[in-house]
């Protein structure tokens, strides 16, 4: 063996196939960015969550007036509910995709069925969601108040490093203004659905549960979009701070 073959430096095994290198990331906008579009499983997800509920709506604008059904019409909503939830579950399944984004929407279902089942009552199918809402705008606002924003512990949970974000001033200052704007649709939701709650405006619930749904989570989407795409906060040293050649065109076209 020649010297130069004995000296010249081992050649560093590839990545696996199949399997992505670890992202690299200079600002804190491009980061939040990335993780965000990862967690919210993208419109696909969100239509998943909201399709039970429509289920529900239009079963019971059709059978409230019907007579001589087997089933009462709460009863018969709830199963068109449930049914929706089940088809969107073996859909994934047959496409071998992750059930992560369809079980977000089958517990809320099968709750909240439980609870109406159990009442009796149509429009308690409406109440996990409203308290749900109620309960992350509280939350919200508490880690807003404490520095400790709920946006930055999504995003740590999503890398398995929940509290890592915390060393990051950078970081802590645009999630808390993220986890403002995100927590607008939770009060809208909240301050819209009890009234129509506490006084049985079931239809109304069903179309607001709608409206309030996706379209408002898009909305504030828009906006963090253009917090984003503007801001250009370095990473400061933090346990994902990993620096990306200038460059890079996510960077130049964030």
């Amino acid at each position: 063996m020649t010297d130069s073959a004995r000296h010249e430096p081992a050649t560093q095994p590839s990545s696996p196939p199949g399997e992505d290198s670890p992202e690299q990331f200079t600002y804190v906008e491009e980061f939040v960015r990335h993780e965000l579009s990862k967690t919210l499983g993208g419109p696909r997800g969100m239509i998943e969550s909201a399709l039970p509920f429509v289920a529900f709506t239009v079963c019971w604008m059709i059978s409230r007036e019907q007579t001589g059904l087997p089933i009462s019409p709460l009863y018969l909503s709830l199963a068109a509910a449930l049914a929706s939830a089940v088809v969107l579950g073996v859909i994934r399944l047959v496409q071998r995709q992750s059930l992560r984004f369809v079980l977000q929407a089958i517990f809320p279902t099968a709750i909240a069925a439980l609870i109406a089942a159990r009442t009796g009552r149509a429009e308690d199918v409406f109440l996990p969601g409203i308290l749900y809402n109620g309960f992350l705008a509280l939350i919200s606002a508490f880690t807003i108040a404490i520095g400790k924003p709920l946006v930055g512990f999504i995003i740590g949970a999503a890398i398995g490093d929940p509290t890592g974000w915390m060393s990051d001033r950078g970081l802590v200052k645009m999630t808390s203004k993220l986890t403002a704007v995100l927590a607008v649709p939770y009060i809208t939701r909240f301050v819209v659905q009890l009234p129509l709650f506490l006084t049985g405006h079931i239809v109304l619930l069903g179309i607001s549960k709608v409206v309030l749904g996706w379209p408002l989570l898009l909305a504030a989407l828009f906006v963090i979009g253009l917090m984003l795409s503007k801001g250009r906060t370095p990473m400061e040293g933090s346990t994902f701070d990993h620096p990306r050649p200038a460059t890079d065109p996510g960077i130049e076209n964030g």
